[in-house]
Protein backbone atom coordinates (compact mmCIF):
# COMPACT_ATOMS: atom_id res chain seq x y z
CA UNK A 1 0.00 0.00 0.00
CA UNK A 2 2.83 2.30 0.85
CA UNK A 3 4.67 1.74 -2.13
CA UNK A 4 1.59 2.18 -4.46
CA UNK A 5 1.14 5.63 -2.49
CA UNK A 6 4.60 6.53 -3.57
CA UNK A 7 4.38 5.36 -6.97
CA UNK A 8 1.14 7.41 -7.30
CA UNK A 9 2.53 10.28 -5.83
CA UNK A 10 5.72 10.58 -8.47
CA UNK A 11 3.31 9.57 -11.42
CA UNK A 12 1.17 13.14 -10.81
CA UNK A 13 4.37 14.94 -9.89
CA UNK A 14 6.11 13.72 -13.18
CA UNK A 15 2.34 14.35 -15.02
CA UNK A 16 2.54 17.49 -13.68
CA UNK A 17 5.62 18.66 -14.51
CA UNK A 18 5.17 18.00 -17.97
CA UNK A 19 1.88 19.87 -18.21
CA UNK A 20 3.82 23.10 -16.44
CA UNK A 21 6.63 23.25 -19.29
CA UNK A 22 3.88 22.85 -22.17
CA UNK A 23 2.25 25.34 -20.47
CA UNK A 24 5.13 27.59 -20.67
CA UNK A 25 6.01 26.68 -24.32
CA UNK A 26 2.41 27.83 -25.04
CA UNK A 27 2.48 31.02 -22.97
CA UNK A 28 5.74 32.02 -24.59
CA UNK A 29 4.08 31.63 -28.32
CA UNK A 30 0.91 33.05 -27.41
CA UNK A 31 0.81 36.53 -29.13
CA UNK A 32 -0.34 37.97 -25.99
CA UNK A 33 1.02 38.11 -22.34
CA UNK A 34 -0.84 38.43 -19.05
CA UNK A 35 -0.47 41.46 -16.81
CA UNK A 36 -1.74 41.28 -12.99
CA UNK A 37 -3.13 44.63 -11.67
CA UNK A 38 -3.95 45.10 -7.98
CA UNK A 39 -6.61 47.10 -6.94
CA UNK A 40 -6.93 49.34 -3.59
CA UNK A 41 -9.34 47.08 -2.02
CA UNK A 42 -7.37 44.60 -2.65
CA UNK A 43 -8.70 43.23 -5.26
CA UNK A 44 -6.61 41.88 -8.58
CA UNK A 45 -7.28 42.43 -12.32
CA UNK A 46 -5.88 40.38 -15.59
CA UNK A 47 -5.41 42.34 -18.82
CA UNK A 48 -3.86 40.80 -21.73
CA UNK A 49 -0.49 42.75 -22.89
CA UNK A 50 0.24 42.11 -26.63
CA UNK A 51 3.67 40.88 -27.22
CA UNK A 52 3.58 40.55 -31.02
CA UNK A 53 7.04 41.23 -33.10
CA UNK A 54 7.85 41.99 -36.66
CA UNK A 55 9.15 39.43 -38.07
CA UNK A 56 12.59 39.90 -39.89
CA UNK A 57 13.22 39.08 -43.17
CA UNK A 58 16.86 36.99 -43.33
CA UNK A 59 16.94 37.03 -46.99
CA UNK A 60 19.18 40.27 -48.21
CA UNK A 61 18.50 41.90 -51.41
CA UNK A 62 20.38 41.08 -54.52
CA UNK A 63 22.37 43.85 -56.50
CA UNK A 64 22.11 44.45 -60.26
CA UNK A 65 24.93 46.46 -61.65
CA UNK A 66 24.29 48.83 -64.27
CA UNK A 67 26.98 50.15 -66.62
CA UNK A 68 28.93 50.00 -70.10
CA UNK A 69 30.88 46.81 -71.75
CA UNK A 70 33.15 47.58 -73.97
CA UNK A 71 35.14 45.14 -76.11
CA UNK A 72 37.10 44.17 -79.06
CA UNK A 73 36.34 41.58 -81.79
CA UNK A 74 39.41 39.66 -81.68
CA UNK A 75 38.32 37.23 -84.43
CA UNK A 76 39.01 40.67 -87.04
CA UNK A 77 42.27 40.96 -84.81
CA UNK A 78 43.58 37.52 -85.82
CA UNK A 79 42.68 37.19 -89.23
CA UNK A 80 44.52 40.59 -89.92
CA UNK A 81 47.54 38.44 -88.92
CA UNK A 82 46.94 35.45 -90.48
CA UNK A 83 45.09 36.08 -93.92
CA UNK A 84 47.00 38.52 -96.56
CA UNK A 85 44.06 39.46 -98.02
CA UNK A 86 42.66 41.23 -95.14
CA UNK A 87 42.67 44.29 -92.71
CA UNK A 88 40.13 45.01 -90.03
CA UNK A 89 39.03 46.04 -86.57
CA UNK A 90 35.79 46.08 -84.68
CA UNK A 91 34.83 47.41 -81.35
CA UNK A 92 31.57 46.35 -79.72
CA UNK A 93 29.35 48.16 -76.54
CA UNK A 94 26.24 47.45 -74.22
CA UNK A 95 24.95 49.22 -72.15
CA UNK A 96 22.25 47.91 -69.73
CA UNK A 97 19.31 49.76 -69.59
CA UNK A 98 16.91 47.53 -67.56
CA UNK A 99 16.75 44.11 -65.69
CA UNK A 100 16.78 42.21 -69.21
CA UNK A 101 17.33 44.97 -72.13
CA UNK A 102 20.45 46.27 -73.53
CA UNK A 103 21.74 48.76 -76.16
CA UNK A 104 23.58 47.57 -78.75
CA UNK A 105 25.84 48.92 -81.06
CA UNK A 106 29.48 47.79 -82.71
CA UNK A 107 31.36 50.20 -85.29
CA UNK A 108 34.63 48.92 -87.31
CA UNK A 109 36.60 48.93 -90.43
CA UNK A 110 38.06 46.18 -93.10
CA UNK A 111 39.69 46.12 -95.90
CA UNK A 112 39.25 42.71 -97.92
CA UNK A 113 40.60 41.48 -101.27
CA UNK A 114 38.54 38.55 -102.71
CA UNK A 115 39.46 36.79 -105.63
CA UNK A 116 36.32 35.20 -107.73
CA UNK A 117 36.07 33.42 -110.93
CA UNK A 118 35.94 35.92 -113.21
CA UNK A 119 36.88 39.26 -111.30
CA UNK A 120 39.14 40.51 -108.12
CA UNK A 121 38.09 43.21 -105.88
CA UNK A 122 39.40 44.95 -103.05
CA UNK A 123 36.81 46.68 -100.93
CA UNK A 124 37.77 49.02 -98.26
CA UNK A 125 35.20 50.65 -95.88
CA UNK A 126 33.91 51.59 -92.40
CA UNK A 127 30.68 50.10 -90.85
CA UNK A 128 27.82 50.79 -88.07
CA UNK A 129 25.55 48.44 -86.03
CA UNK A 130 22.73 49.37 -83.22
CA UNK A 131 20.02 47.99 -82.20
CA UNK A 132 18.79 45.91 -78.80
CA UNK A 133 19.91 43.19 -77.16
CA UNK A 134 17.58 40.89 -74.87
CA UNK A 135 19.01 38.46 -71.89
CA UNK A 136 17.14 35.78 -71.64
CA UNK A 137 19.33 33.84 -69.13
CA UNK A 138 18.19 34.34 -65.49
CA UNK A 139 21.38 34.61 -63.29
CA UNK A 140 21.77 33.43 -59.50
CA UNK A 141 23.55 35.19 -57.03
CA UNK A 142 25.75 37.39 -58.04
CA UNK A 143 26.41 36.37 -61.39
CA UNK A 144 25.88 38.45 -64.46
CA UNK A 145 26.20 36.09 -67.77
CA UNK A 146 24.77 36.89 -70.29
CA UNK A 147 22.80 34.65 -73.05
CA UNK A 148 21.33 37.14 -75.90
CA UNK A 149 18.75 37.46 -78.66
CA UNK A 150 19.67 40.97 -80.57
CA UNK A 151 17.93 43.23 -83.61
CA UNK A 152 20.76 45.08 -84.98
CA UNK A 153 20.51 48.01 -87.97
CA UNK A 154 23.79 47.66 -89.93
CA UNK A 155 25.38 50.52 -92.42
CA UNK A 156 28.26 50.36 -94.52
CA UNK A 157 29.89 53.32 -96.71
CA UNK A 158 32.95 51.59 -98.69
CA UNK A 159 34.48 52.20 -101.78
CA UNK A 160 35.71 49.05 -104.45
CA UNK A 161 38.39 48.48 -106.92
CA UNK A 162 38.11 45.99 -109.54
CA UNK A 163 41.41 44.84 -110.30
CA UNK A 164 41.03 42.90 -112.74
CA UNK A 165 38.36 40.57 -114.17
CA UNK A 166 38.60 38.48 -117.52
CA UNK A 167 35.54 37.62 -120.16
CA UNK A 168 33.64 34.86 -119.94
CA UNK A 169 33.45 32.57 -122.89
CA UNK A 170 30.65 30.26 -123.58
CA UNK A 171 32.62 28.44 -125.90
CA UNK A 172 36.20 27.76 -125.17
CA UNK A 173 37.32 26.20 -127.97
CA UNK A 174 40.44 27.95 -127.93
CA UNK A 175 40.85 28.02 -123.91
CA UNK A 176 39.77 31.00 -122.02
CA UNK A 177 40.87 34.46 -122.12
CA UNK A 178 43.76 36.47 -119.45
CA UNK A 179 42.90 38.31 -116.77
CA UNK A 180 42.49 42.17 -117.75
CA UNK A 181 43.84 44.74 -115.49
CA UNK A 182 41.86 47.33 -114.55
CA UNK A 183 42.17 49.37 -111.20
CA UNK A 184 39.10 51.38 -111.86
CA UNK A 185 37.46 52.71 -108.82
CA UNK A 186 33.95 53.12 -107.39
CA UNK A 187 33.63 55.43 -104.42
CA UNK A 188 30.66 56.79 -102.15
CA UNK A 189 28.88 53.21 -101.83
CA UNK A 190 26.80 52.44 -99.33
CA UNK A 191 24.47 49.38 -97.56
CA UNK A 192 22.07 48.86 -95.38
CA UNK A 193 21.12 45.46 -93.22
CA UNK A 194 18.91 43.86 -90.79
CA UNK A 195 20.38 40.92 -88.64
CA UNK A 196 19.25 39.25 -86.18
CA UNK A 197 21.96 37.93 -83.63
CA UNK A 198 22.33 35.13 -80.82
CA UNK A 199 25.05 35.29 -78.80
CA UNK A 200 26.08 34.27 -74.91
CA UNK A 201 28.58 36.86 -72.95
CA UNK A 202 30.13 34.82 -69.92
CA UNK A 203 32.21 36.29 -66.90
CA UNK A 204 35.56 34.40 -66.70
CA UNK A 205 37.58 37.35 -64.43
CA UNK A 206 36.38 40.47 -62.33
CA UNK A 207 34.36 42.50 -65.15
CA UNK A 208 36.33 40.76 -67.95
CA UNK A 209 33.60 39.29 -70.50
CA UNK A 210 34.26 36.69 -73.61
CA UNK A 211 31.62 36.30 -75.85
CA UNK A 212 30.01 34.77 -79.53
CA UNK A 213 27.41 36.02 -81.14
CA UNK A 214 26.13 34.75 -84.49
CA UNK A 215 24.60 37.21 -86.90
CA UNK A 216 22.05 35.83 -89.43
CA UNK A 217 21.72 39.08 -92.05
CA UNK A 218 19.82 40.43 -94.58
CA UNK A 219 20.57 43.41 -97.18
CA UNK A 220 17.86 46.64 -97.51
CA UNK A 221 19.07 48.35 -99.79
CA UNK A 222 22.82 48.55 -101.91
CA UNK A 223 24.41 50.57 -103.84
CA UNK A 224 26.63 48.32 -106.30
CA UNK A 225 29.17 49.46 -108.80
CA UNK A 226 28.24 49.64 -112.96
CA UNK A 227 29.20 46.44 -114.45
CA UNK A 228 29.44 44.21 -111.50
CA UNK A 229 28.21 43.27 -107.94
CA UNK A 230 29.84 43.89 -104.87
CA UNK A 231 31.52 41.26 -103.46
CA UNK A 232 32.51 42.20 -100.02
CA UNK A 233 30.53 44.74 -97.80
CA UNK A 234 32.39 45.72 -94.70
CA UNK A 235 30.53 44.64 -91.56
CA UNK A 236 27.95 42.62 -93.21
CA UNK A 237 30.69 39.85 -95.00
CA UNK A 238 30.61 38.43 -98.28
CA UNK A 239 27.88 38.67 -100.66
CA UNK A 240 26.22 35.69 -102.83
CA UNK A 241 23.08 35.31 -104.63
CA UNK A 242 20.56 36.65 -103.20
CA UNK A 243 20.68 39.46 -100.18
CA UNK A 244 21.15 37.30 -97.33
CA UNK A 245 24.42 36.75 -95.14
CA UNK A 246 25.86 35.46 -91.96
CA UNK A 247 28.92 36.08 -89.93
CA UNK A 248 30.20 35.92 -86.54
CA UNK A 249 32.26 37.45 -84.23
CA UNK A 250 34.64 36.71 -81.05
CA UNK A 251 34.91 39.55 -78.04
CA UNK A 252 36.63 40.29 -75.07
CA UNK A 253 35.24 43.26 -73.29
CA UNK A 254 35.23 44.84 -69.92
CA UNK A 255 32.04 45.63 -67.51
CA UNK A 256 32.65 49.63 -66.31
CA UNK A 257 29.73 49.64 -63.75
CA UNK A 258 28.14 53.23 -63.35
CA UNK A 259 25.45 52.50 -60.85
CA UNK A 260 24.13 50.08 -58.55
CA UNK A 261 20.43 48.48 -57.87
CA UNK A 262 18.53 46.71 -55.24
CA UNK A 263 16.37 43.88 -56.35
CA UNK A 264 14.20 42.52 -53.71
CA UNK A 265 13.08 38.95 -53.27
CA UNK A 266 9.08 38.47 -54.57
CA UNK A 267 6.93 37.10 -52.24
CA UNK A 268 4.22 34.69 -52.63
CA UNK A 269 1.05 36.91 -51.92
CA UNK A 270 3.28 39.44 -54.35
CA UNK A 271 2.99 36.74 -57.00
CA UNK A 272 -0.87 36.53 -56.36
Amino acid sequence: MKQSLKFSFSFFFLLSLFFGQAQEKKTTTNASQQMVIKGANGTTVTENESSETTPTDSIKPKTDRYGLILGVDIFRLARSFYDSNYKGIGFVGDYRLTKKYYAHAEVGSEKVKVEDPLLTTTTEGAYLKAGFNYNAYTNWLDMENLITVGVHLGFSAFNEQLDNYSIYNSHPYFGQTSDIESGRSYDGLTATWLEVSPGLNVKVFNNVYVGFALQLKVLITNSEPNGFESLYIPGFNRTYDGNFGAGFNYTVSYFIPLYKKKVYPVKAADKK
